[in-house]
């Protein structure tokens, strides 16, 4: 029989609530499953309002999405490797009465079978090796549990915290065998998952319709593509992180063989805050920094252009002032481009 605990819960309502209030939260007044610590509660959640920037929909995790990313073209990031953050944690879940409320009726209600009830009660109750819940230690540390990240249920990786809880005293470092325990990097690994970049639609000159053998200009404004951050905490354990996300170049796919890229590798480097150059007049003679001329028409139809924008990720958090790098991410979006025959008149 699994740990108890093992769907997604928000324990941390109150930390949201002092953050949503503009105060720092005084951690030693926070306390897993609610208010006045009357029992464990799973799925709660808290927010600013209707956008959610800051809720508690995650666990023992809370997030401040106030600086993501934001509009309805908006998504999130694709790592450039393989690497995918955590699907689960540990982290602080019960005190020594919630974890009573939470097993004891599981325990009555005889389900589980007498000899996992029984390897329980010795485990929490009997003194093999915890006493009472830890009720001695009331006040002076917390029972962890495992939580699935946001999203992330039915992952396999989801199943790596199905271990029974463990007590771990204010201060003192989770056990060195349970890799899955929350820290800064993990906090800014889970925050990295819930980062949203704009849209990647870009600018193109001529707008309507292009030509063939015509440049079309490709670019976007430096006022949309600003850097974006997630901040993740564990309220009570003041420990927090934030992971950012920053444009550093545009990817462009025309859609079709037939066409020649500017520059000739489709990468858009961002210069001066910008990505490309904006197309004005005098300017049809020139080769755009960044852009693609198309060699046919797209006939009846029209040609998929995607265009990519790769942004880099690093976070910083509690004992780390240095920025350290996640993998880089990615987000694109698909225009639809017309390309038409330039016509000759003969006379």
């Amino acid at each position: 029989m699994p740990a108890i605990g093992r769907k997604t819960r928000g324990v941390a309502l109150g930390a949201a609530l002092f953050l949503l209030a503009g105060a720092a939260p005084a951690w030693a007044d926070i306390v897993p499953g609610g208010g006045n610590g009357s029992g464990s509660e799973g799925e709660v959640g808290g927010g600013s309002g209707d956008d959610g920037t800051i809720n508690a929909s995650a666990g023992a995790v809370v997030y401040d999405r106030s600086k993501n990313g934001s509009g309805q073209s908006a998504g999130p990031v694709t790592s450039a490797s393989d690497w995918t953050p955590p699907a689960c944690y540990y982290a602080p879940a019960f005190t020594p009465d919630q974890l009573k409320a939470e097993l004891e009726p599981i325990w009555e209600a005889g389900s589980t079978g007498p000899e996992w009830d029984a390897e329980q009660r010795d485990r929490y109750v009997n003194g093999k090796p915890y006493k009472d819940f830890n009720k001695e230690k009331e006040g002076e540390g917390y029972w962890w549990d495992g939580f699935v990240a946001d999203g992330r249920i039915g992952d396999p990786g989801a199943l790596d915290c199905q271990g029974p809880n463990f007590w771990v005293d204010t201060g003192d470092a989770p056990p060195a065998d349970v890799p899955e325990a929350i820290t800064p990097e993990m906090l800014a690994q889970l925050a990295y998952a819930e980062l949203r970049v704009p849209s990647t639609e870009v600018k193109l000159a001529p707008e309507v319709e292009t030509k063939v053998n015509l440049p079309t200009w490709a670019w976007l404004d430096g006022a949309t593509f600003k850097p974006v951050s997630v901040t993740a905490s564990v309220p009570l354990l003041g420990m927090t992180a934030t992971t950012t996300a920053e444009p550093v170049s545009l990817r462009i796919e025309p859609g079709t063989a037939d066409a020649r890229l500017h520059p000739a590798s489709g990468e858009c480097a961002l210069v001066d805050g910008s990505i490309g150059e904006r197309y004005a007049k005098g300017k049809a003679d020139r080769t755009p920094p960044c852009g693609v001329t198309y060699l046919r028409s797209s006939g009846d139809g029209t040609f998929p252009l995607q265009a990519t924008l790769t942004w880099k990720i690093s976070w910083t958090g509690t004992g780390v002032n240095d920025e350290q790098p996640l993998p880089d991410g990615s987000f694109g979006a698909e225009q639809p481009v017309t390309v038409r025959e330039i016509q000759a008149v003969n006379r």
